[in-house]
């Protein structure tokens, strides 16, 4: 509140979007301060953004608080202090939680003589505004107030300042008045460096990974202080874990800050565009001042603690002092971290100290040791440099502790003692201080030694006499504390022989000895004791197996019953005494092993099986005294029953459940006790069928036709779960019952039942094991139904147009018919009731003659409809039929030829054999014709008269198709068609023309053209071989299958036809037919034509090699063919003379001596195939190998000519029959282009 500025706004004054700070948490000891309820209180002075709040300290300077912030006084009386105001201002209290507060409000009415207090309804209460401020120390009110001196300097200490984080604080105030100069700037001031806090503490927490908020990451001002200690940094509680302002969760969570954003029209734009580097360049200007920490200072350094204390990181000197009017930014919450090392500077840091104090006090230290300590600074995720290491020492003190001396060796009279030096401390130990004693045993010590000296001599003491003694050192810092206390004995005489050891308990490996003290020692004679043990027949003699004080000792890793001597013998510093006397002990049996073999003999039975096992392997050195055997019932081994005792190996398990599952186990008893348990035995016992189920029941009302029946499980299972049920049913009068259901279901619906009828149900289990027995009987009645069927109608025709029509009473089911009801019609799906009535007769009138009609009754009760009759035929007196039309010929196809002729009956006319390739009759001398049957009018038609003009009327029988036969072929026929019946002829159709088909033509004689054993070339007629366009005349060949069907090969003109894909020495069946426009001649009789044998494939060209005066020639060879076996034969050609045959047998290689030197020769070899009863076959000789004679070359030219001989005498290859057929392709293609060449430039040209 400058004192040159405008008077305040309401609205910047009380904004809701003024963020205001959380208050620091209260000292360890707060003062005496409450709510309003003593006289000192806290007064909250609220200073707004923009403006600024100065006060006078009793020391007369003055502090400038800037705002955003909230000033807590402390008033010793409970009254509101003094608060100057500028003109047009009031002081306003409001009292929230207990807290109250002072807010500085524009006047709406101006008084003269005074500022009259403004009446807003006061704010409501916030939950996370904290009750009251505490603070270590009284504050005063001040004398002067100035609200108008902005920029005032002067530091104030921080327990009078709370700096709070914004939190939405919402006020009623006058938001339209704007007085004419606005503290715009201030508002948009506030509201950027909100955002700026708010985007650095977003920026933090993604480095931290963590949600919520931290602390305050803005650099303090120069008028602010730095915040207070905080113990810890975490999340600032919500409003609802804030209790009447203080939070629910401890001091330490109040103090954490929480962020609001202040919105007041800034623009979005220009924010997100500046919001990036602005983050950054706060987060590294938090990260100098981190980094710029001091180094400790160490001050009250003593032997074993130090205290340390720092200053916090200060602003850089780049960040600029907030102007006049601006925002001053909150102030980032720091804590710090304290390490030592005790290893040097470079040595290894460890954690002493974390925190927010700026101090801290090192405890637990070593004294006269170099230490190194350095701070480091964090806020949130980011962590400073550490500072510079400060070294100390610490100061030096007296010694530890020296550990209680030892007695190095004694006799009756003397001791020596003897101790280890303690630690100095920094100060060399002088001398030290032995006290005893003197063996009195009343605590008083007394010095008996002084000096630098580790041990020391005591004589002169009594026998057998106890001392006590303690220890201090002492160096130039002081005497240290002395040890603990010792206790040492002088000695005695050798003592006297003890007795003979005792027997205390006896073990399967173990003996436990006692013995007594020798009688007459005193009590501080130190006397030791060595146990003597020999093993029964072991032949070593007494050994020592115990040396010590104790009077009892335990012997272990014995042998089981086995006896053993003992002796004890008793010694002290002076020497041993003699033996005792010898005691004999023997060790106890062990327990025996598990039985072996525990296995179950024989088959076991629904209620009981038999375990027998083997004794055990080892029985602990005794018999077996007795078995037990335990039963468990199920797998689980719960609960197990003891079912035998005794020395029996074999016991039967009886009165067991059949179908359960039982563990067995045994264990046997010895005197060394009982041996471990076998492992458990699994035995299911077999089920048994199921007990008897309880008697089937009826589920709700019976009705007419089916029932619901249920039954229960049975009560004995038989050891198995059940998995069926069968139902069985009585019908009445019927002693033999029939099953009607099986199932695993517990009820079932009978159906097709009689209604009003009683019938029996009876149920049966099944399990794994069968079925169980059959329950009682139990009876079930139907409910009434309809009526049943009624018989079919009998009908009488009286006249043509009249009919009666009588039935008969069906059975009632149970409930009498009530009414008949008569159904009559022309078609049996469209029939209408014509009568409704009780009377078992009805007469039918006005129907019409030679008409069919259909009639059925049915029957009704109470219970509903029963079904209809049989539907009943009836016809009213015939007449003859009416005329035939609609009279067509047959097509080809359809004149397929019966097997039966039909002159063997009429009923044979309409059967027809369905073949794949059914006889046609012939279209030259037969006629097909189709025609719809005429109405009979009531008479059924009995025959058809065809009349063919000239010729003779053909009279067929009752049948809708017919074909004429023995017709002259190309003639034309005059026919009609007239129905017959048993009243009378009807009239003739009218009159049609048909005609039949020219002959067709006769099948050609079939021939085998040639053949081999792939393929038969055919050829039938005199015609060419191709066909010609205008050829009417086409051919069918077709050839038998395996099966004996005749299969299509070839349709059409041509003459020939090559057959491929044949087997070998095969005989196949063809037959040929020859149709045109007349139609399909008649197939030739069938032609047989068998394939040769195949001959062997060529072999490739053989292999020649010289040896000397002789060559050697191989060839492949090829497997045999079907069985027949292969030889070859090879032939040579000598110069020019001709092939002869030099080698035929089975061998695939011949050598041919004498060779010429000057003559060529040349090899060619071929297959034959040696056939059981036909002769050989001979295959295509292979390429011819030219063998050339040895050329004598002179030494000189030997070398150069050794590759061209070796070259000449390679075989040459033939050109096949494909590359010579190439060959002479590719020259008459050249020579073409050569003569088409010389014509277009000797001719055109």
């Amino acid at each position: 509140m400058a004192e040159h500025t405008s008077p305040l706004e309401s609205g910047q004054l009380l904004s809701p979007d003024i963020p205001m700070l959380t208050s620091p948490p209260p000292p360890p000891h707060p003062p005496n301060i409450v709510n309003g309820d003593v006289p000192q209180q806290v007064i909250l002075v609220q200073v707004n953004p923009g403006e600024a709040f100065t006060i006078q300290r009793d020391d007369g300077q003055f502090q400038c608080i800037t705002g955003p912030a909230q000033v807590p006084m402390m008033s010793p009386n409970g009254s509101v202090p003094q608060i100057y105001v500028p003109p047009g201002y009031v002081q306003q209290i409001i009292e929230e939680n207990g807290v109250r507060r002072v807010l500085v409000l524009p006047q709406t009415e101006f008084h003269p003589g005074g500022h009259s207090p403004l009446h807003h309804p006061p704010p409501p209460p916030h939950a996370h505004l904290q009750a009251f401020i505490p603070h270590p120390h009284i504050m005063h009110a001040p004398a002067h107030l100035y609200s108008g001196m902005a920029g005032g300097t002067g530091d104030m200490n921080p327990q009078y300042i709370s700096q709070y984080h914004p939190a939405h604080t919402t006020i009623y105030s006058e938001q339209d008045t704007h007085p004419p100069h606005g503290r715009a700037a201030f508002s948009h001031r506030d509201e950027r460096a909100s955002k700026t806090y708010e985007r650095l503490q977003k920026k933090l927490k993604e480095r931290q990974g963590v949600g919520g908020g931290g602390g305050g990451g803005l650099a303090p001002s120069k008028d602010s202080p730095p915040p207070s200690p905080q113990k810890s940094r975490g999340t600032p509680p919500s409003g609802g874990d804030l209790q009447n302002g203080l939070g629910g969760k401890g001091a330490e969570e109040q103090a954490q800050p929480s962020t609001a954003v202040a919105d007041l029209g800034k623009s979005p734009g220009r924010e997100e565009a500046a919001e990036s580097g602005e983050l950054d360049e706060e987060a590294k200007a938090l990260q100098e001042r981190l980094n710029s920490i001091c180094k400790p200072v160490v001050t009250d350094i003593q032997a074993r603690g130090a205290s340390l204390s720092w200053v916090a990181p200060s602003r850089t000197e780049g960040d600029d002092e907030p102007k006049e009017g601006e925002v001053v930014p909150a102030e980032p919450s720091l804590t710090y971290e304290v390490s030592v090392s005790y290893n040097g500077k470079d040595g290894k840091y460890k954690t002493a100290y974390s925190g927010v104090e700026l101090s801290a006090t090192l405890q637990d230290l070593r004294p006269a040791t170099d230490y190194h300590v350095r701070v480091q600074a964090m806020c949130n995720c980011l962590q400073g440099v550490p500072s510079e290491p400060v070294s100390f020492t610490t100061l030096t003190c007296e010694p530890d502790t020296p550990s209680p001396p030892r007695k190095a060796s004694g006799t009756k009279s003397s001791l020596v003692l003897q101790w280890k030096a303690p630690c100095d401390n920094g100060s060399k130990i002088q001398n030290y201080i032995l006290q005893w004693d003197e063996g009195k045993g009343t605590g008083v010590f007394e010095q008996c030694y002084y000096g630098p000296q580790k041990q020391y001599r005591l004589t002169k003491l009594s026998t057998a006499s106890r001392y006590s003694f303690r220890l201090a050192a002492k160096n130039d810092m002081g005497v240290s504390d002395f040890s603990e206390v010792v206790h040492v004995m002088t000695s005695c005489s050798v003592p006297a022989p003890p007795l003979s050891p005792e027997l205390i308990q006896s073990g399967v490996t173990w003996l436990c000895v006692r013995w007594q003290r020798p009688a007459g020692s005193p009590k501080e004679d130190e006397i030791a004791y060595v146990l003597e043990m020999e093993e029964e027949g072991s032949g070593y003699g007494f050994q020592a197996s115990y040396d010590g004080d104790d009077l009892s000792h335990t012997v272990r890793n014995l042998h089981r019953s086995t006896t053993y001597r003992f002796r004890v013998i008793a010694y002290n510093a002076e020497g041993k005494s003699n033996p005792s006397a010898v005691s004999e002990f023997t060790t106890a049996p062990d327990r025996p092993g598990c039985p072996c073999r525990l296995t179950v003999k024989g088959k076991p039975h629904p209620t009981s099986f038999r375990l027998t096992w083997d004794p055990p392997k080892d029985n602990g050195g005794s018999d077996v005294t007795k078995y037990v055997v335990e039963l468990s019932e199920g797998l689980s081994g719960s609960s197990w029953n003891q079912v035998y005792t005794g020395s029996g190996m074999e016991f039967v398990c009886d009165g067991l459940s059949p179908g359960c599952s039982y563990q067995a186990r045994v264990h046997c008893i010895s005197v060394g006790g009982e041996s471990p348990l076998t492992e458990a035995l699994q035995v299911q016992t077999p089920p048994v069928p199921p007990g008897p189920c309880q008697p089937p029941r009826v589920v709700g009302k019976p009705k007419a036709r089916e029932v619901q029946i249920r039954w229960a499980p049975p009560l004995v299972d038989g050891g198995s779960a059940v998995s069926s049920y069968s139902l069985e049913m009585f019908a009445p009068q019927v002693e033999e019952g029939k099953e009607v259901y099986q199932g695993s279901e517990l009820d079932c619906t009978v159906g097709s039942l009689l209604p009003g009828r009683t019938y029996g149900f009876r149920i049966r289990a099944a399990n794994k094991a069968g079925y169980g027995p059959f329950s009682e009987r139990s009876e079930v009645t139907t409910g009434p139904g309809a009526p049943d069927t009624c018989r079919p109608p009998h009908v009488t025709c009286k006249s043509p147009t009249c009919a009666v029509i009588s039935w008969e009473a069906p059975p009632c089911n149970g409930a009498a018919v009530s009414e008949y009801r008569l159904e009559w019609g022309a078609a049996e799906g469209s029939m209408q009731v014509c009568y409704t009535g009780a009377a078992l007769s009805h007469e039918m009138r006005g129907l019409l003659p030679a008409t069919n009609y259909f009639c059925r009754v049915q029957a009704v009760n109470v219970a509903g409809a029963g079904p209809f009759s049989d539907a009943v035929f009836c016809q009213t007196p015939c007449s003859v039929p009416a005329t035939v039309s609609s009279v067509h010929a047959l097509r080809e196809s359809e004149m397929r030829v019966e097997h039966r002729t039909p002159e063997r009956g009429e009923d044979e006319e309409e059967e027809e054999d369905e073949e794949a390739n059914p006889l046609l009759y012939s279209p030259s001398t037969c006629l097909g014709l189709r025609w719809e049957a005429p109405c009979d009018h009531g008479s059924e038609i009995t025959s058809y008269l065809i009349d063919l003009g000239e010729k003779q009327p053909i009279l067929t029988g009752p049948v809708t198709k017919y074909i004429i036969q023995n017709l002259q072929p190309d003639t034309t026929y005059r026919i009609r068609i007239q129905a017959l019946n048993s009243l009378g002829a009807g009239p003739f159709s009218h009159t049609f023309k048909l005609k039949t088909k020219p002959l067709p033509p006769l099948p050609p004689r079939l021939e085998c053209t040639a053949s081999s054993h792939q393929t038969l070339r055919l050829k039938w007629g005199d015609g060419p071989a191709k066909a010609q366009p205008t050829d009417s005349l086409q051919y069918h060949l077709q050839m038998e299958d395996k099966n004996g069907r005749f299969i299509s090969l070839y349709k059409g003109p041509c003459h020939t036809h090559k057959v491929q894909r044949l087997n070998e020495s095969t005989s196949y069946a063809f037959r040929i037919q020859a149709f045109n426009e007349a139609g399909e001649g008649p197939f030739s009789t069938v032609y047989t034509f068998t394939t040769p044998l195949s001959p062997p494939a060529p072999l490739k060209a053989p292999r020649v090699e010289r040896v000397d005066e002789s060559c050697e020639v191989s060839w492949e060879t090829l497997p045999p063919m079907k069985g027949d076996p292969v030889i070859y034969c090879l032939q040579s050609m000598q110069g020019n003379s001709e092939f002869k045959q030099i080698y035929k047998g089975s061998a695939t290689s011949f050598q041919l001596p004498n060779l010429s030197l000057s003559t060529d020769y040349r090899f060619r070899v071929c297959a034959i195939r040696q056939c059981q009863d036909a002769p050989e076959i001979i295959g295509p000789y292979s390429s011819t190998v030219i063998l050339l004679p040895p050329r004598i070359d002179t030494p000189g030219a030997s070398g150069t000519m050794g590759s061209k001989a070796t070259e000449a005498q390679k075989p040459k290859r033939s050109l096949t029959d494909e590359q010579f057929s190439f060959l002479i392709i590719a020259l008459l293609a050249v020579t073409s282009i050569l003569i088409a060449v010389a014509i277009q430039y000797f001719v055109i040209e």
